[in-house]
């Protein structure tokens, strides 16, 4: 598997480091179980609002892509960054195509861990829009609200 992380608005290849995880499911059975766990796993069907107050223990928080075609995480990673406030790492991981990579950081994910086959052709999928029609987690202003402003200025 090939670890790429957002840094200046680039995916660079990053160094695995050593994370002791935890499936979400098994840190709700017992939490005091995992306490020593620096990154929770969190699969798709997961309702997600009720962890809040214990995110801060982890470092990282991995979503799971089982299939480029299960877009959920793309919502899980808009809650745990726009309402519970996660700033840290959150990693998408499993089938990742270059397609989805600058929609995946527009809704907040910042590393990407997939097959290491598609690594160069992945981080280019960062690059593939030059403006953006909406708003979204990455704080990019839609180009209409450019246009919106130059007109009023001139």
């Amino acid at each position: 598997m090939t670890l790429l992380k957002l840094a200046h608005d680039q995916l660079l290849p990053a160094l695995e480091e050593p994370l002791h995880e935890v499936l979400l499911k098994d840190w709700r059975a017992n939490p005091h179980a995992h306490a020593d766990a620096t990154a929770l796993v969190i699969t798709n069907g997961e309702p997600i609002m009720d962890i809040a107050a214990d995110l801060s223990g982890f470092d990282v928080i991995i979503l799971d892509f089982p299939a480029f075609t299960d877009g959920r995480a793309y919502s899980q990673v808009r809650l745990l960054r726009e309402r519970l406030g996660f700033s840290g790492e959150i990693r998408a991981r499993g089938n990742i195509l270059r397609d989805q990579v600058f929609f995946m950081v527009r809704c907040g994910f910042n590393a990407f861990e997939f097959d290491s086959s598609l690594a160069s052709d992945v981080a280019l999928g960062l690059n593939a829009f030059s403006f953006v029609y909406q708003s979204a987690g990455d704080e990019r202003g839609p180009v209409w609200r450019k246009r919106t402003a130059r007109a009023a200025a001139a």
